[in-house]
């Protein structure tokens, strides 16, 4: 009885416990949701939700303080589209209560060194934009942002730092003008013009040795390829020129002007930008994207230029608003819609123009290539009347000028196009592209429809691209994807494996052990033997000929099917490919079944690196081998390449990993014996000595397994390079003596395959550069290829 009582009352106190500590989790919600809404979408007016929730904010302050600041910093960091919403409400609360305002610019200050010290620079270019515009907002004296921004630049006169360290403290100035250089030319233009002065000094002895591996186009022509920084430079010029007026900012702190100019300043504390640290991750410098000017937008409002402030205000909320909300591509296209001041500017062709710019950003795009896909898919649907027809501008634009454009870009244009098409009934007016068919087919234009076909067919199926497309356009469908096996056929009776096919088919058919399948293939005569050589096992291609042949025509059904045979037979395989040459052999025979379907080589391939059929290595070799040089522009063969490259890549952090794992693991174990040394118990302590016995060979194993999978992995690099070089320097060498143009379709392609390689890998790379310029890009490499090198050298300079 008692015992119940005792419980009820536990069971009672809990549920009045959880009601006491629930109701300030309802409030902390309901702030954070508040916060987190004002400036969207409501039937009263903004200034009214501000002043508002400044109400409501002081109100709570006593009790919430910590939440209300956490929130705002956050927001601050996070939803940077709407950083002059919060940066009025932080004025409004600076004005009603003057010491919440200190800590609130205390606490950013904190914030932003948290930021750099992780390495988040592009969130901590919103935090020092915040700032900036709390000088807007009185909360900040001019004067002292003026010390923070001539801190910052100060940075240009460290000696032996990368020049993306101080490449980024200048953009964090210049990109925060547009918002406050009014403000602080009122009231410092002495100081300004220094200032400024000092930036000009340092853009033009910048090295920009890496802008043309980084541009979407090689022609400067209808639109400049601009390095960021120039083009920013430029903008604020022409904005300082128009005494600093601009008219796209949206600033609702204007409506509070009378009640914010009472409000007392706050100095920020003395900011020194954080030393150069050698594991920092500087951003990479970029080349703004340039699709449209006004001449392309014919109707409703005109374009900014290029070099207008308005137009890098614009692009940067748009950039904002997709990195908010990319992972909810139905939000994130209803915010990009619902931008404020759409009105003013033709909208869906800027939000066209920064889609593309983000997807053709090199080395890498922000965000995975396939949202942006969905997010064009998603606008159409909210927008049919308008914006379908400013995607199908701008791929035209695209198609025309693909002569010029960077192989990488054109993979992503392929790719974006064929899964676009698949949602939309692969409609196109293909005849408009009719252009395409009177050029050499390597030519970039038949080449874009011809891989854009091939892509369509992996999302569709062969007899529909036939169907969609104008007979004209014949020669660039692809093939049907049939298997070809050459035993099957009348001329295949004659050729020397027939007879083994026949019994190993039947024997696969029969679920014979793999015992029983290698003495049958024991009797596959060896084309590289001679009779009288009594040598032991060499390699064998028509063994491997014979069997692969056989059990992937077996398996040609289906991928899973495929998979299964691999699975099934994998102690087979692995006997036969032995040798190096038995690993190259294996590929050109699965190319050999395979070359009318592309995909499911790739697939092949992948599955066989995953099994460890053929390595990293065989397959460079057989993709840059003679027998593939006729496919070498296609597009698969470098989706193939790449996918080895990340599985080596991923291998080897998987391996380090698991080396760092068992060294935290060994620390702790001695920490916790140090610890513990004085009351332990003998038998305790043995196995406690043993485990870390156990833990110091473990790491000594998988220590000798990173610098094999390392060596393996640079091996790989190795190879690759060496390849290119080799390529390159015959094409060079021939051009050079019958006296003919270098730059065909084909070096073009290979060169910039050379760049696409260094730029999607660059991180790995960079940790064996000592080695390739020792032993590949050395100073007597023509100067065409070693030109690549050096372009990679520079991003990180």
């Amino acid at each position: 009885m008692s015992r119940r009582r005792h419980s009820d009352e536990n069971d009672g106190g809990q549920a009045h416990k959880r009601r006491r500590t629930s109701e300030p989790i309802e409030i902390e919600d309901r702030l954070e949701s508040l916060i987190c809404r004002v400036g969207e979408k409501s039937t009263s007016s903004l200034e009214s939700n501000l002043e508002g929730l400044a109400g409501v904010l002081e109100a709570d302050l006593p009790n919430y303080k910590n939440k209300i600041l956490r929130i705002l910093c956050s927001v601050a960091r996070l939803l940077p589209e709407k950083l002059t919403v919060y940066t009025t409400l932080v004025g409004l609360l600076n004005a009603r209560n003057y010491n919440f305002g200190g800590e609130f610019v205390e606490a950013m200050i904190r914030q932003l060194k948290e930021t750099l010290k992780n390495n988040l620079y592009i969130e901590a270019v919103y935090l020092v934009r915040f700032l900036s515009d709390l000088v807007n907002c009185h909360v900040i004296a001019a004067p002292s942002m003026v010390v923070m921004f001539e801190n910052f630049v100060s940075v240009t006169q460290e000696e032996d730092v990368p020049q993306v360290r101080s490449d980024w403290f200048v953009y964090v100035v210049l990109s925060c003008l547009p918002w406050v250089g009014k403000e602080l030319y009122e009231k410092k233009d002495v100081e300004m013009d220094r200032l400024l002065s000092q930036i000009e000094g340092y853009l033009k002895r910048r090295v920009k040795t890496h802008v043309p591996m980084l541009q979407v186009w090689t022609a400067e022509k209808p639109h400049p390829q601009e390095e960021y920084l120039d083009c920013l430079w430029a903008q604020i010029q022409k904005l300082k020129k128009d005494r600093w007026q601009e008219r796209h900012i949206l600033r609702p702190y204007i409506a509070f002007d009378s009640v914010l100019c009472e409000a007392l300043q706050h100095n920020l504390p003395p900011f020194t930008p954080p030393g150069h640290m050698p594991d920092a991750q500087y951003p990479i410098p970029r080349v703004i994207f340039r699709m449209f000017d006004y001449t392309d937008a014919p109707e409703g409002p005109v374009m900014p230029g290029s070099h207008s402030a308005e137009r890098f205000v614009i692009e940067e909320n748009l950039h904002c608003i997709i990195k908010t909300h990319w992972k909810e591509r139905k939000t994130c296209a209803a915010q990009l819609l619902s931008y404020p001041g759409k009105n003013k500017i033709p909208l869906n062709y800027h939000i066209v123009e920064v889609i593309f710019g983000e997807l053709f950003q090199l080395p890498l795009p922000p965000h995975l290539d396939v949202m942006y896909t969905t997010l064009l898919i998603e606008l159409c649907k909210l927008q049919p009347g308008s914006l379908p027809q400013v995607l199908a501008q701008a791929t035209e634009m695209l198609y025309m000028r693909l002569d010029t454009m960077n192989t990488t870009c054109i993979d992503r244009f392929i790719n974006w196009f064929s899964h676009h098409l698949s949602n939309f009934q692969f409609r196109w007016s293909w005849d408009d592209w009719a252009d395409c068919l009177t050029l050499d087919l390597e030519k970039p234009k038949p080449k874009f429809v011809k891989e854009v076909l091939e892509k369509s067919m992996r999302l569709s199926y062969h007899q529909r691209i036939v169907d969609i497309v104008p007979p004209t356009f014949s020669a660039l469908i692809p093939a049907e994807p049939i298997f070809s096996y050459k035993y099957g056929d009348e001329s295949g009776t004659s050729l020397p494996g027939y007879p083994v096919s026949i019994t190993v088919s039947n024997a696969i058919k029969n679920r014979a052990t793999n015992e029983e399948i290698l003495a049958i293939l024991k009797e596959v005569p060896n084309p590289n033997q001679e009779d009288d050589d009594d040598e032991g096992e060499t390699f064998n291609p028509l063994k491997i000929d014979v069997f692969l042949q056989t059990l992937l025509h077996l398996a040609a059904k289906s991928f899973s099917h495929s998979f299964s045979a691999l699975g099934k037979f994998h102690e087979i395989l692995k006997n036969l490919t032995e040798s190096d040459d038995g690993k190259l052999h294996i590929l050109k025979v699965v190319y050999e079944v395979w070359r009318n379907h592309p995909q499911m080589i790739a697939v092949l391939v992948d599955k066989m690196i995953r099994t460890q059929i053929v390595d990293c290595a065989a397959v460079a070799n057989w993709l840059f081998s003679q027998d593939m040089a006729h496919e070498f522009t296609r597009l698969f063969i470098w989706e193939i390449l790449h996918s080895t490259i990340r599985k080596m890549n991923k291998h080897v952090q998987k391996i380090q990993k698991e080396l760092e794992e068992a060294k935290d693991k060994l620390e702790k174990q001695q920490h916790k014996r140090v610890r513990d040394s004085g009351d332990d118990e003998d038998m305790e302590k043995n196995s406690e000595e043993d485990e870390e016995g156990q833990l110091e060979e473990q790491i000594e194993r998988l220590q000798e397994k990173v610098e094999s999978a390392q060596s393996e992995q640079k091996n790989l690099f190795l190879v690759i390079f060496q390849r290119f070089i080799m390529l390159l320097t015959e094409h060079l060498v021939r051009c050079e003596t019958g006296s003919v143009d270098i730059s065909t379709p084909w070096y073009k392609n290979c060169i910039e395959r050379l760049q696409q390689v260094f730029l999607m890998h660059h991180g790995t790379i960079q940790q064996y550069m000592g080695t390739l310029e020792n032993l590949l890009f050395t100073a007597e490499l023509d100067h065409h290829i070693l030109a690549v090198y050096q372009q990679f050298c520079a991003l990180q300079l």
